[in-house]
């Protein structure tokens, strides 16, 4: 696939993705006698797993740390799912605080809700 096709299919731009790739967040992508990036299925599997852990949260430095410990092999498995594990927990204290966040609001709402209905606005 060209850049513009995994572009287009992550919605992520050719800058984000020669970015990811420039700082080894996405192994070096295969390119082909014309010098352009032919993008395997190996890469997109890394994209996408790199796209979901920025949604959830993980910094740039994180990926890389993992990115990295990847790279040193099996002996490097504990270590990876610590990380992982650690981010996890971060990640569900975030989802709890928003929660909470979402049950303020909507109990707001909910007395305007109730004001208006008693003719009080």
């Amino acid at each position: 696939m060209t850049i513009a096709e995994v572009s287009r299919q992550f919605c992520l731009s050719g800058d984000t993705l020669r970015y990811y790739e420039r700082i080894g967040l996405i192994p070096p992508i295969h390119k082909n006698k014309s010098g352009i990036r032919d993008y395997q299925e190996e890469d997109l599997k890394w994209i996408q797993f790199v796209k979901c852990m920025r949604a959830a949260g993980l910094p740039i430095e994180v990926l890389l740390e993992y990115m990295e410990l990847y790279r040193q092999g099996d002996e490097t498995y504990y270590a990876r799912q610590a990380l992982l594990e650690e981010q996890r927990d971060r990640l569900i204290e975030r989802i709890n605080e928003m929660n909470d966040t979402l049950d303020k609001l909507n109990h707001k709402i909910d007395r305007y809700h109730q004001m208006a209905m008693n003719g009080k606005l």
